[in-house]
């Protein structure tokens, strides 16, 4: 099970490639050969890096949705679009998808933030702003780490 750690400032070139940083990809030495799936996020205006095992679980569980729902297809439908298997080269770079750097506006410098089991991708302005946005860090631990249920108080 993977457990990945740590933040980490890249540069993209100019052909839309990444260096996966050597701490990070040492984190997951057993899992590179597979390759990754980058997708955007659900919750933020990043992209998620997933490897290729939990992208394969993550979807196992997704798929699993009844299709004669209509709000389930909406989610399985905006959930896969985008989705792009990728995998390092020779140097260790990744080849982000041409239609994903453009759609997130990347520029040269990105921001990585490994979160457990995959990494999210962001541009290093949108990342610094999530950062910087104005929430309660303490109530919102409190909620979901303190045991509270939000709707009985």
């Amino acid at each position: 099970m993977l457990n990945l750690l740590g933040e980490y400032d890249c540069k993209l070139d100019a052909k839309g490639r990444m260096m996966l940083p050597k701490s990070l990809a040492k984190q997951m030495e057993e899992s590179l050969h597979e390759g990754f799936v980058i997708n955007r996020d659900v919750f933020s205006k990043a992209f998620v890096i997933y490897p290729w095992s939990v992208w394969q679980e993550l979807s196992a569980e997704v798929n699993k949705l009844n299709k004669f729902v209509k709000k389930n297809v909406q989610f399985i439908r905006k959930f896969h679009s985008g989705a792009t298997k990728v995998e390092l080269d020779g140097q260790g770079r990744m080849l982000l998808p041409s239609a994903l750097v453009t759609d997130a506006g990347l520029g040269k410098d990105v921001k990585l933030n490994a979160l457990t089991d995959r990494i999210e991708l962001w541009s290093k302005a949108d990342y610094e702003a999530m950062l910087n946005e104005d929430f309660d860090m303490e109530t919102l631990a409190e909620e979901v780490m303190g045991g509270i249920d939000p709707e009985k108080d």
